[in-house]
């Protein structure tokens, strides 16, 4: 077996279910529903995820929501709403200029009036059909959604909240750290044993976090660049065996673009046996059916909405180790699990 699923249960009384690697929903089944959405997180757990993935923002009012990002144009209606034609801003995130509207410029009451819609429209087009059906998610309520499917499933349903853009929301005067952690203390996720995973692009934030709970923490690392709050440090020298031993100071996890791994169309690196050298577990991100998202010899066909082969993907990497994968269709991946004998 590859990896092993964390080990008590928080959001249920049952006995705690060991499934080894972990099935992590991204969004929800977000290749099939509104990304983040109620109908996409229960349909992930009816499909077997282990896991459902909430990206965390913060309200004006400091409430944690459930967004891609807190720029909320893509995937609401907020921008069909003229009572809000105002709120539209331009701000620098991450060193980058985004214009649109922010979830930190709306209370959560305000936020609550939106209705949420496909991101991709263009690749998932069936998926359109349930836009304006559901409100913005809080983190709280992805935990009752577990909970809830938890009991449904008869089996552990985790959750793995990434917090987006700490510094740039600390700069704003709402700091996640301390508002996630009261969450967590709230709904007793904050044990080494916790049936979470909590994950972030920067360092400072893990860092800040671990002095603070003993929840595991995921730190993200993607294919190029380095964390937003750290301008010298790069991402490459993260995944050095020095790189990956001082993560491990602090997290319990490393989550790695998908091409850090298995590079196009090179060889696959030592990421894997690196990194669980040192004791830290891998999940890799994003496994998604679509074409556009494939590397060439894994599509099938030339239209970038058709699926490709990501079931031999999936199973490829769960070959080579992986403890765990963010799927955007958990099904696929689960049938891929269940091939390669979990």
């Amino acid at each position: 077996m590859l990896g092993k699923l964390l080990t008590a249960l928080t959001l249920m009384t049952a006995s705690p279910v060991v499934a080894e690697p972990l099935i992590i929903a991204h969004r929800g089944a977000s290749g099939e529903r509104p990304e983040h959405s109620r109908m996409a997180y229960d349909l992930a757990i009816d499909q077997g995820a282990d896991v459902i993935e909430p990206d965390l923002v913060m309200s004006r009012d400091g409430v944690l929501v459930v967004r891609h990002e807190n720029e909320i144009g893509e995937t609401t209606d907020v921008g069909d709403r003229p009572e809000f034609a105002d709120r539209r801003a331009t701000r620098t995130i991450d060193g980058r200029e985004v214009t649109g509207w922010f979830t930190e410029d709306f209370t959560l009451a305000e936020l609550k009036t939106l209705l949420a819609r496909e991101r991709l429209p263009q690749l998932r087009p069936a998926n359109t059909a349930y836009d304006g059906q559901e409100p913005i998610l809080t983190f709280e309520e992805v935990i009752a959604i577990a909970r809830a499917g938890s009991e449904r499933a008869g089996r552990t349903i985790g959750i793995a909240p990434e917090l987006k853009h700490p510094t740039y929301f600390a700069g704003r005067g709402l700091p996640m750290e301390s508002a996630l952690v009261a969450v967590l203390q709230d709904h007793g996720l904050t044990g080494a044993d916790a049936a979470a995973l909590v994950q972030c692009f920067e360092v400072g934030t893990l860092k800040t976090l671990n002095g603070m709970v003993e929840t595991p923490l995921v730190q993200l690392i993607d294919a190029t660049g380095g964390p937003a709050d750290l301008p010298d440090q790069s991402y490459a020298a993260m995944i050095t065996p020095d790189g990956l031993l001082a993560i491990r100071e602090y997290a319990d996890w490393v989550g790695v673009n998908t091409r850090l791994i298995e590079p196009r169309p090179c060889a696959p690196t030592m990421l894997i046996n690196d990194a669980q050298a040192t004791g830290l577990k891998v999940a890799a991100w994003t496994f998604r059916a679509e074409n556009a998202f494939l590397a060439e010899a894994d599509r099938v066909g030339a239209d970038p909405a058709a699926h490709g082969r990501v079931d031999e993907m999936v199973e490829r990497f769960l070959w080579l180790g992986v403890d765990a994968v963010f799927a955007d269709q958990p099904a696929i991946a689960v049938e891929a699990a269940r091939v390669m004998g979990r």
